[in-house]
């Protein structure tokens, strides 16, 4: 700091002292003219020395900012011509821009981009991706005051051998004409004989040949991946998505919003998993499964607890019931009425505008489209196990046709994976009655969230009769005598079984990837559908939304991606837009809810992110004390010294419900002190969010300013 705040003074002094000597004369026209004759005298005596003694000149005009950068250019092209002149010059204003460069970064980077870095982000992102467009184009405009260039590059990330070359190239136009300028310089009585109106406009287009240059190469690296393909002379779709998932109907909705031509091709089920096999029935058993808890603690409200009687095929039917009800909104008639085809069948595509669809009711047919959208969602993952095929095991996706006749859940229940998919799988069937055993091979179940987290999760789990094993392995199935069970190698390194009746594999979900024609076309498929920030592929016209292109599994992120590959599969020709993932809330709905959006601690600490932590406790909120929940907490993590939201985690009650403030806050730059003065109605769970805010203001108050109060009241009493 000590040596910043010294080389700052020097640079300073440097400054003032340039015009306390008045040595600002001699960088104006009049001044230039005059030092003219005396000039050529040395060209002619001691050239080597003169060009010398330009060159340092030049360079500390250009690394102090100091005005008359123009006219030293044209003095050195009126004493050695346009060659020398140029060799000079160039040479001399990019070794001055670039110390200017990196003083300013010395200088104030650090403290620029810690105090502004949120707001910066767009710009550092920009900078890093296409900063020497930007620099280059600036450069070619000498209307641009290339001292705030360079101050304002020094505060970003470009890297400093980029800076210098691309000035060196971006600068050269405009020196050439000055330096050649310098053979009139007695005759020239302002800079505007030099820039005129036409020059400028010349100079101006210039700046735009970057970008279109930029253009023009993403055009050509087009035409060369298209070239082995025979392009249709026409098309019989504008669009067409594969998967009616939430990422295939909100796209197919768009398109046909649009008045586009719309084919919509789902080899199965309308809805996709989440409707089918994941957020709807897995949500319809939490809530039963709730209901059975909240019996079972009814000495909570003041009633008798009792162990409820029931029949899980009930159970199960309700839960179809639940999909039927919501079926008409994601159904093939609603998709019709909004006038998108809707085709059953799989599709596998020949060529980037050509899908083939083999037909659920027999044959085939062939449809070429501008744009297609890749919407297969994802899978159950299904770990290696040996034995594993021989147990029957289940998935997230099968279990609820596989136990819709059981009159009772599974007696002994396996759940493999410390995910959120097996942690609510767990609470859920032992609330039911099922003596559960979960198996995480991590340290620890809900690995993306913070330690505390996953610690309250295990403690809720297990008080509903989960038996947590962490630090677990498994190692192979294997049945004897009748019995079936789950060999793993425990937390103290030793084999051991577990015996079950059911066996769910609930350990992530792997994107569909097979069967779609994307390996013959080169598409690169090692995790997901490789995409670049507009969710298109190497084929700037196939695009890929929700599971199957990551890089987050939620439904509510496939249908936000869908808004972006349907809009740039229809108008990507004329406006692209980078899908946005700034502000992602998710949920895990284990009872207490964990709810989530932006960093957790864990992750700020392991990107050097500087926090503050402000926390509420739920259990001292008078709605959750009135519903029996007063559990969890709300932690919200801040910039230092500011109320900005850099990310917020709740566990309690209704989280999901109450995160959906601090989403819409973080979505438009809100802080926290506009949540405080927020009113929120009493009682309810929201005010936790006023209180958690309220937390921030009192760590933030002026202790100062409180004696001042002290005083002032003590006064006003007389």
């Amino acid at each position: 700091m000590k040596t910043k705040l010294l080389l700052l003074v020097v640079v300073v002094i440097a400054i003032a002292g340039f015009f306390i000597a008045d040595l600002d004369h001699y960088f104006s026209l009049a001044g230039a003219r005059a030092l003219q004759g005396e000039v050529l005298v040395w060209r002619t005596e001691q050239p080597l020395l003169l060009a010398a003694i330009m060159f340092v000149v030049y360079v500390a005009i250009a690394a102090l900012s100091l005005p008359g950068a123009a006219v030293m250019t044209l003095l050195v092209g009126a004493s050695f011509g346009l060659g020398w002149g140029l060799l000079i010059v160039s040479f001399a204003s990019s070794l001055g821009a670039t110390l200017a460069f990196l003083m300013t970064r010395y200088i104030l980077r650090d403290s620029v981009q810690a105090r502004f870095g949120e707001r910066l982000q767009t710009v550092n992102d920009g900078v890093e991706r296409d900063g020497m467009f930007y620099l280059f184009s600036l450069r070619l405009v000498p209307v641009f005051p290339f001292f705030l260039i360079n101050m304002l590059m020094g505060l970003t990330p470009i890297k400093t051998r980029q800076f210098y070359w691309v000035s060196q190239l971006g600068m050269l136009p405009g020196t050439v004409i000055f330096v050649n300028a310098g053979s009139q310089l007695s005759e020239l009585n302002s800079l505007s004989g030099i820039l005129s109106p036409m020059l400028l406009a010349s100079f101006a287009l210039l700046g735009v040949f970057p970008f279109i240059a930029k253009w023009l190469l993403a055009v050509i690296k087009a035409r060369r991946i298209y070239a082995a393909w025979q392009r249709p002379a026409k098309f019989d779709r504008n669009l067409i998505v594969i998967g009616a998932g939430a990422a295939g109907l909100v796209s197919s909705y768009i398109g046909a919003a649009v008045k586009a031509k719309v084919t919509l091709i789902e080899s199965h089920k309308m809805g996709g998993d989440c409707l089918n096999y994941g957020c709807v029935p897995s949500k319809a058993l939490i809530k039963t499964a709730k209901v059975i808890n909240q019996q079972r603690h009814g000495k909570a409200y003041g009633l008798p607890g009792e162990i409820p009687s029931f029949d899980f095929r009930v159970v199960m039917a309700r839960i179809k019931a639940v999909i039927a009800h919501i079926e008409p909104h994601d159904s093939i008639a609603r998709y019709t009425d909004l006038g998108v085809e809707v085709i059953e069948g799989y599709a596998k595509l020949l060529d980037p505008w050509t899908v083939e669809i083999t037909l659920n009711n027999g044959g085939s047919q062939r449809l070429t489209a501008r744009a297609i959208i890749i919407a297969a969602g994802a899978q159950p993952a299904v770990p290696p196990l040996p034995g594993l095929d021989d147990v029957d095991y289940l998935t997230s996706d099968t279990l609820w046709d596989a136990l819709a006749d059981q009159s009772e859940p599974p007696k002994r229940l396996v759940v493999l994976g410390g995910g959120p998919i097996g942690c609510e799988l767990a609470q859920a069937f032992a609330r039911l009655g099922s003596a559960v055993t979960q198996v995480e091979m991590l340290p620890r179940v809900m690995m993306r969230e913070d330690e505390e987290v996953a610690a309250a999760v295990t403690e809720s789990l297990t008080a509903d009769g989960v038996t947590v094993l962490t630090n677990t392995k498994a190692l192979r199935c294997e049945q004897t005598g009748g019995l079936k069970q789950l060999i793993v190698l425990n937390a103290h390194g030793e084999e051991e079984a577990i015996v079950f009746d059911t066996l769910i594999c609930a350990v992530g979900r792997s994107a569909r990837l097979t069967g779609y024609g994307l390996e013959t076309l080169g598409i690169d498929t090692a995790r997901t559908v490789k995409t670049n920030d507009y969710l298109e592929t190497i084929y700037p016209n196939i695009l890929a939304a929700g599971d199957v292109a990551g890089p987050y599994q939620f439904t509510h992120v496939a249908a936000h991606q869908a808004w972006y590959a349907a809009v740039n599969g229809l108008f990507g020709g004329f406006k692209k837009f980078k899908a946005d993932y700034s502000v992602i809330p998710w949920v895990t709905y284990v009872d207490p809810e964990v709810a989530r959006v932006g960093l957790s601690e864990a992750e700020a600490t392991e990107q050097g992110i500087a926090y503050e932590v402000s926390r509420y406790g739920i259990d001292d909120l008078d709605r959750a004390i009135c519903d029996s929940h007063a559990v969890g907490f709300i932690k919200v993590l801040t910039v230092p010294g500011k109320d900005t939201i850099l990310g917020v985690c709740i566990m309690g009650a209704q989280a999901g419900e109450l995160l959906a403030e601090y989403v819409l806050a973080m979505k438009h730059g809100l802080g926290l002190k506009k949540i405080l003065g927020t009113i929120h109605s009493y009682p309810s769970m929201a005010e936790a969010n006023k209180y958690v805010a309220g937390e921030w203001q009192k760590s933030h108050a002026p202790e100062w300013a409180y004696k001042y109060l002290v005083a002032f009241h003590r006064w006003r009493r007389g």
